[in-house]
């Protein structure tokens, strides 16, 4: 039996931005019915360094656990797409937020895998429309400083990646209360995923892998 520990932030906890339909732990507990169940650890607005702290209410018996953090650490970064200065100050400044979340993620990660768990992290989309700040040319190319870290810190450690930037890739993805959180339809999808995941991948091989829509 299957019990699965959604932790980060309101990508998982999204309840409040799908008025009147399922909330992403819900809708994985719809899919696990019978298989076992998802328990929401996640906290709208954590950061990476919160983590560690919803660690902390881990159960005993948990089985899997999936992180999608590092949203709302690149939203921090959001000042910086408009940066007026030289190019090279420009650069130096993003170099500089990608060290310290870097630094955040490692920590959040070397609090998780000791437990010695099953574990899966989520990259941060970057495909949010009608959303001017994250709509600008370069919101991409940032984000990207911080799913590199992601992925490069999960091949490091053997962890298989759920790519949330292939799997809410459409328009309707995304909340009509709040266009940077998952909607129904978007929440659907990545419990789709999470599912195939928990069904499909040899946590045992240690072998890092990247997941997308399926």
């Amino acid at each position: 039996m299957y019990n699965v520990m959604l932790l980060g932030d309101s990508i998982f906890d999204n309840a409040i931005y799908v008025p009147g339909k399922p909330a992403v732990v819900e809708q994985l507990n719809q899919r696990l019915e019978g298989s076992g169940r998802a328990e929401l650890l996640a906290v709208d607005g954590h950061v990476t360094y919160h983590v560690a702290v919803q660690a902390e209410g881990i159960p005993d018996d948990a089985t899997h656990l999936f992180v999608s953090v590092g949203g709302n650490d690149a939203l921090q970064a959001v000042p910086l797409l408009h940066h007026d200065g030289p190019a090279q100050t420009m650069l130096s400044a993003l170099a500089q937020v990608q060290s310290v979340f870097l630094e955040g993620y490692r920590n959040m990660l070397d609090t998780l895998v000791p437990r010695d768990l099953p574990l899966a992290v989520c990259t941060i989309y970057d495909a949010v429309p009608d959303m001017e700040t994250l709509a600008h040319p370069s919101a991409a190319a940032a984000l990207s400083l911080f799913n590199d870290v992601i992925v490069r810190e999960a091949a490091v450690r053997g962890l298989p990646v759920i790519d949330l930037r292939s799997v809410c890739d459409a328009a309707e993805d995304y909340s009509h209360v709040s266009p940077i959180e998952p909607s129904a339809t978007g929440g659907e999808k990545i419990t789709r995923v999470i599912h195939h995941v928990l069904l499909n991948h040899d946590f045992s091989s240690a072998g890092a892998r990247i997941y997308g829509k399926v």
